[in-house]
């Protein structure tokens, strides 16, 4: 029986066109655990802070700005708003992400989306090699170096995330 071929992401396939090397991680997923904590679960071998998540925003001057954060802090909406030149930023709703970004829930990545929108990584990314974030799709994740995932996303590094309490 021949093994099934799966489908390359946009994510995927930007990195490839890009000449940027990545890793897949693969993780089993449930319409009950989107969030990045089941990611972090089920890659035990790595540090839960190298694992980052990909959240939407809307200021009130940019429009969509995208924020990538650690899995394990929260996002700083101050800190987003003032880095993004925004007075005020809030979360994109979560009935306009796929129309958006192209990306439904649990599986956005930076990467490949619609639009380029300004891109923000936590600058907690330099203190790691390579970094893990959403390939663009459930259950796939892919890892790359920050400073490359900057390259693609021609994102800033700033401090956008607070610990979680």
């Amino acid at each position: 029986m021949a093994k099934k071929k799966e489908n390359k992401t946009n994510a995927l396939r930007k990195l490839e066109q890009q000449k940027i090397s990545y890793l897949e991680h693969h993780y089993e997923w449930s319409e009950d655990h989107l969030g990045a904590e089941a990611v972090t679960e089920q890659l035990v071998t790595k540090n839960p802070a190298q694992i980052f998540k990909t959240l939407v925003a809307v200021g009130n001057v940019s429009g969509v700005i995208v924020a990538v954060i650690p899995s394990d802090r929260t996002l700083d909406l101050k800190k987003l708003a003032k880095a993004s030149g925004n007075k005020r930023v809030e979360m994109l709703n979560l009935s306009e992400l796929e129309v958006t970004t192209g990306y439904i829930r649990g599986g956005c990545s930076p990467v490949g989306m619609k639009k380029l929108f300004p891109t923000f990584l936590d600058n907690s990314a330099s203190d790691f090699k390579t970094i893990i974030v959403s390939a663009g799709r459930r259950g796939l994740q892919m890892e790359v170096a920050p400073l490359d995932l900057v390259k693609v996303t021609k994102a800033q590094l700033v401090a956008i995330a607070n610990q979680k309490s």
